[in-house]
């Protein structure tokens, strides 16, 4: 059985609080589970996104304006391929993972930068692919892709 996992943060320069972001993907077979990770606040986009110091480095792309893609290379079995994404400006981006036909829409914030990462562990990840994200023209965005081991979730209901 495979098992689809998103990690989800959104960050903002505005706001203390933690605002956690349920992102919606797809995959034949699959289960979600959607959890918040840690967030930090940022004045302007400058920079991809970071990933735990436990992921190795499948791909990148500097903040940038418009569509794009972004090619990753083969990885091990068994690793989950982690995805995260910042933007900013006023709009949203769509990002597509291929070929796992996952997929996953992130509002962006005019003034501020919002960051999703999302681990996808389904069957196929460990093929080589590609990540795709369409933005409006008013938003910067920036990416980075990685490997690693599937994060750990409890079961729902768990306390």
């Amino acid at each position: 059985m495979a098992a689809l996992l998103f990690i989800a943060a959104c960050t903002t320069d505005h706001s203390e609080a933690e605002q956690p972001t349920r992102p919606r993907g797809s995959a034949q077979p699959s289960s979600a589970t959607a959890a918040a990770a840690p967030s930090t606040a940022q004045a302007s986009l400058r920079e991809p996104p970071e990933l735990e110091p436990d992921t190795s480095l499948a791909g990148r792309q500097k903040v940038t304006t418009g569509n794009a893609t972004v090619a990753y290379g083969k990885g091990k079995k068994g690793d989950a391929l982690t995805i995260a994404v910042s933007c900013q400006g006023k709009g949203r981006v769509t990002v597509v993972v291929q070929p796992v036909h996952v997929s996953f829409p992130l509002e962006c914030g005019a003034p501020q930068v919002r960051t999703i990462t999302n681990q996808v562990a389904v069957s196929g990840v460990e093929r080589g692919g590609a990540v795709s994200v369409e933005a409006s023209p008013a938003v910067h965005w920036a990416m980075t892709i990685g490997r690693g081991m599937p994060a750990e979730v409890e079961p729902p209901g768990a306390d």
